[in-house]
């Protein structure tokens, strides 16, 4: 895991994003092969995605889901994996200025911890296999998914599904667009656009 790519394509004196320290090894961030904390952020870039992220060695480990996650086990969502991004990243809500790489405002819009299905011993084995059964219990998030790998790999990116499971957490018609609000802030993309300041209230 590395987070070269993260860097190449960021000018860290124009952004806010964070650069990030150097990758820690799990012993030092409590995460193991199987759980860690994940969180999802809404980013109205030049296309609207939601970016799933688990921490995972150090990194979190990142796909974009243009439609967002569902509770639907019949919405099965394109989730494309990109770079990893450093674990200061989690919580990182504002704008990224316009001409710099994901120009657009980002919001918190869930977070919580991700656990491997029991039967997985290793989670990052199971991504490199192409499967990994996992349950989310966050603040909107709840339940068993699976991210399954659907196309060809590259260096770069690859192509995944991710499906929540028929379980009891499981709500069909359930649309990430009908829950609009940070996690973090209670604020909207329109109100972090705006430079608008809201305090909490609850998970929109």
């Amino acid at each position: 895991m590395t987070l070269d790519i993260y860097r190449r394509k960021r000018r860290f004196d124009r952004t806010p994003e964070p650069a990030g320290g150097p990758i820690r090894p799990p012993d030092d961030t409590g995460a193991t092969p199987t759980t860690g904390r994940y969180v999802v952020q809404r980013h109205r870039a030049r296309r609207l995605h939601y970016d799933l992220r688990l921490e995972l060695g150090g990194v979190l480990v990142s796909w974009a889901v243009p439609r967002g996650p569902s509770l639907d086990p019949a919405m099965r969502r394109l989730a494309v994996q990109v770079e990893d991004h450093p674990l200061e990243y989690f919580d990182f809500e504002g704008v990224i200025p316009g001409a710099q790489y994901g120009a657009g405002d980002v919001i918190v819009w869930d977070w919580g911890r991700w656990t491997a299905d029991p039967a997985t011993a290793d989670a990052r084995r199971a991504l490199d296999e192409g499967e990994l059964k996992l349950r989310l219990d966050g603040e909107k998030l709840h339940g068993a998914f699976v991210l399954l790998r659907t196309g060809g790999r590259t260096a770069r990116r690859d192509q995944w599904l991710l499906i929540h499971r028929r379980d009891g957490d499981a709500v069909a018609g359930w649309d990430a667009e009908d829950h609009p609000a940070s996690v973090k802030s209670g604020r909207t993309n329109d109100d972090v656009a705006a430079g608008r300041r809201r305090r909490r209230r609850g998970t929109g």
